[in-house]
């Protein structure tokens, strides 16, 4: 029997977390197997998942680097008539499954989203202001029917990926072209508030220092309007 849910995780050193986070997701989850791809950790990773030794845990070990395409080999391993991204570190978030699948009942695509009322973000100031920022522009440029462009944590129904495609390259900022695909397309999309907690490492793992910070804003925006401009 095909699982009803599979989850996509993307790890790179999340050896200090990957358990809770794996049984997080068994504890508020039924029918469900994990796509995990892993980039390269050297911090044991690996060894904790396969130690997890759960048949419903599928992992992905590689030596490349890079959000979009973890996400797309996790997503083309998947067997679930609900498909979910969610971020490795942040096992607590995955107490909203039960809610966002009851939203799913009326709507397409149910994204966590700190930008809506009971939304919050926790992170450092840079962070919040430079993830603000870019949400801000995707409002201006593609609409303002999403309000948490960056998010990268829903639940879909599988059947209506069929309609948009995600086109994984770069880093998180597919998934801002993903969205906008899917809305043009008459996808309904509906947004529940959470919180996204401090950070656990300070910067991002993908910005290590203040110029691939703002090289990675740079990449976004290219790609909001990139969005904008494509034809498919």
């Amino acid at each position: 029997m095909e699982p009803k849910i599979s989850i996509i995780l993307s790890t790179y050193n999340e050896g200090y977390i990957i358990k809770e986070t794996l049984k997080s997701i068994f504890a508020n989850l039924t029918d469900v197997e994990v796509i995990i791809v892993d980039d390269s950790s050297t911090d044991g990773t690996c060894d904790k998942i396969k130690k997890f030794n759960d048949p419903r845990v599928k992992l992905f070990s590689r030596q490349d680097r890079g959000l979009a395409s973890a996400f797309l080999l996790g997503l083309i391993n998947t067997k679930g008539d609900i498909i979910g991204w969610f971020d490795s570190n942040m096992p607590e978030l995955l107490q909203k499954t039960s809610e966002m699948i009851s939203e799913l009942d009326k709507n397409d695509l149910v994204l966590l989203s700190r930008y809506v009322p009971g939304g919050n973000d926790q992170r450092s100031k840079l962070r919040v202001l430079s993830s603000k920022t870019i949400n801000l522009v995707c409002r201006i440029i593609l609409g303002s029917g999403i309000k948490d462009y960056t998010s990268g944590i829903f639940l879909m129904k599988r059947e209506k990926l069929s309609m948009a495609v995600p086109i994984c390259y770069g880093h998180g900022e597919f998934f801002i072209e993903f969205l906008f695909k899917l809305k043009k397309k008459g996808i309904k999309i509906s947004e529940i508030p959470y919180t996204h907690p401090p950070d656990h490492e300070g910067m991002s793992k993908t910005a290590t220092n203040i110029i691939r910070f703002f090289k990675l804003g740079f990449d976004y925006m290219i790609r909001i309007l990139v969005s904008k401009i494509r034809k498919n």
